[in-house]
């Protein structure tokens, strides 16, 4: 279960609007930490299920590398043009390999779901098709905090 947020209650996602955001956004940024402690921050496409964000990574980049060493991650999902508009969810916490590495489509049960929602979602197609050169990971946050600058004007 991750923590609940404690500051900015009045503009945070309910429940079922998070749920709702990170299951229609596509895109998310990924920040890691590399061997000599600098940041790095990268923009990958992912989906929402089961509670978990699910990652499908080049297993030969950087971010790969960064969390081989260490698995900790800082996600951010975010919309919006003008101020009024602005919403987004910061999830922290450890993300966790699935399957194999690299991806080449050999049964796991566990990625059925991710993989035919990341297909449809990101492809518009009903199987995925894995090219030898991405992997899953899949973070569970430890903490979750979000913002919906449109419930400013609702208060």
């Amino acid at each position: 279960m991750a923590r609940t947020q404690r500051r900015g209650r009045r503009i945070m996602m309910t429940p079922d609007e998070l749920d709702a955001f990170l299951t229609a956004e596509r895109t998310c940024r990924v920040a890691t930490v590399s061997a000599d402690g600098a940041p790095h921050a990268s923009p990958l496409w992912f989906v929402w299920h089961g509670a978990s964000l699910w990652l499908y990574s080049l297993t030969r980049s950087r971010r790969w590398a960064d969390l081989r060493r260490d698995p900790r991650v800082a996600v951010v999902v975010d919309a919006g043009q003008t101020y009024g508009e602005l919403r987004g969810v910061e999830l922290t916490g450890s993300v966790v390999r699935v399957g194999e590495t690299p991806r080449t489509g050999a049964p796991c049960p566990e990625l059925d779901a991710p993989e035919r929602l990341f297909a449809r979602k990101n492809f518009g197609v009903e199987e995925m098709v894995h090219d030898g050169r991405h992997a899953w990971l899949r973070l569970t946050p430890d903490a979750v905090a979000s913002w919906d600058f449109r419930k400013l004007g609702q208060v």
